[in-house]
């Protein structure tokens, strides 16, 4: 079932090597769920929302490609950084976040170096009984 997703929420990216939780930058009035604060689609800014995910592991990123050549053509991971130029797609946008569609956990953000970043876990806490 999908969630809405908030600060802290961990997402991985298919050339990433190690997961990296989401950053939520307010952007007008805070919007909080689950006493979090509840993420919209424009939160897909590189190194302010969506950090490191440690190694990059593309053969489409200019910097792997140049490491490669260095060691003759043995492939050279190099340290990742998130090229996202779009915002997180679909969205849900029958529900507004400060006049944004909200961002839930079935989301997804394309990286230019050919990535696909998606949700492991929308940050929610699950209270039990």
């Amino acid at each position: 079932m999908p969630q809405q997703v908030v600060m802290g929420a961990m997402m991985t990216c298919t050339f990433g090597v190690a997961p990296a939780p989401l950053a939520v930058a307010p952007m007008g009035p805070p919007v909080l769920a689950g006493a979090m604060p509840a993420a919209t689609i424009m939160h897909y800014a590189p190194l302010v929302n969506i950090p490191t995910f440690g190694m990059c592991n593309s053969p489409a990123n200019p910097v792997v490609i140049a490491a490669t050549a260095a060691k003759l053509g043995v492939f050279t991971p190099m340290p990742c950084v998130p090229a996202t130029a779009a915002p997180w797609v679909p969205g849900v946008p029958l529900v507004m976040i400060n006049n944004l569609p909200a961002l839930n956990n079935t989301c997804q953000c394309i990286c230019t170096w050919g990535g696909v970043i998606t949700f492991t876990e929308a940050g929610q806490l699950t209270v039990m009984d």
